[in-house]
């Protein structure tokens, strides 16, 4: 591993991973430089075994303060959301698709405040994304975001376009994309209700999907194992 950490999270996946590894290294990755000032690396969290994984984008101002991915409000939507389609939270693997909190200062409160990855810091920390769900080796992952998308589908997936839809990746398999919960905070008031329900409704397609296809994972490989994951740019394809 390099101890400087230019260019990219792949120079600090341990040989051999599992889960538990990958987050023993994560804790010291130093692939792009969000590690300066954020508080902690934030992993994924969920069993080894989950037929679905959720990526969001990034975490935020709790969770970087907790260790822990979509715990803030984001978070508390979510949970409340899954339970509305029947998906058991504790039943799913939840990551991100960058493990470091990006922010900018407000003043005078010094309050801290997201700001979007950039393409770079996406693709830095992308080998991480790839070995959990290589290890993990979900039937279905749904992108909540357009940055999860990006990162799952190719810089010109557009969720606008694809939501609700489930398309392959070319190395993480079926994936839904819909929007991440924080778009739904945002709504303005009058219309945050009919955004809520639509997320609820996407997350619904997920649990009826996965009903539907609760044969062997996708993507296994005759002999059982999940085949190994591409550091080229991911190509959508319909599903």
């Amino acid at each position: 591993m390099k101890a400087g950490g230019a260019g990219s999270a792949a120079d600090f996946i341990p040989p051999r991973p599992t889960l538990g590894s990958l987050r023993a290294a994560a804790a010291g990755c130093r692939g792009c430089g969000l590690w300066r000032n954020a508080t902690q690396t934030v992993f994924g969290e969920g069993p080894s075994g989950a037929r679905l994984v959720l990526v969001g984008e990034q975490p935020g101002d709790q969770e970087d303060r907790a260790g822990r991915p979509f715990i803030g409000p984001s978070g508390r939507l979510l949970d409340e959301a899954l339970t509305e389609a029947g998906i058991d939270r504790s039943a799913v693997y939840v990551t991100n698709a960058v493990k470091h909190f990006k922010f900018v200062r407000q003043e005078p409160t010094r309050r801290r405040l997201h700001k979007k990855p950039s393409a770079g810091e996406v693709r830095a920390c992308r080998p991480w994304l790839e070995e959990e769900i290589r290890l993990v080796r979900p039937a279905l992952v749904v992108a909540l975001g357009s940055t999860a998308a990006q990162a799952l589908l190719g810089t010109d997936f557009r969720v606008t376009r694809e939501r609700g839809r489930v398309v392959v990746s070319d190395w993480a398999g079926p994936v839904l994309a819909t929007v991440h919960p924080s778009a739904v905070l945002r709504a303005p008031d009058d219309a945050r209700e009919a955004e809520r329900r639509s997320f609820v409704r996407d997350l619904a397609q997920v649990a009826s999907w996965l009903q539907a296809n609760s044969g062997r994972r996708v993507g296994e490989r005759p002999d059982g194992r999940a085949p190994a994951p591409r550091s080229g740019r991911s190509r959508a394809r319909r599903g």
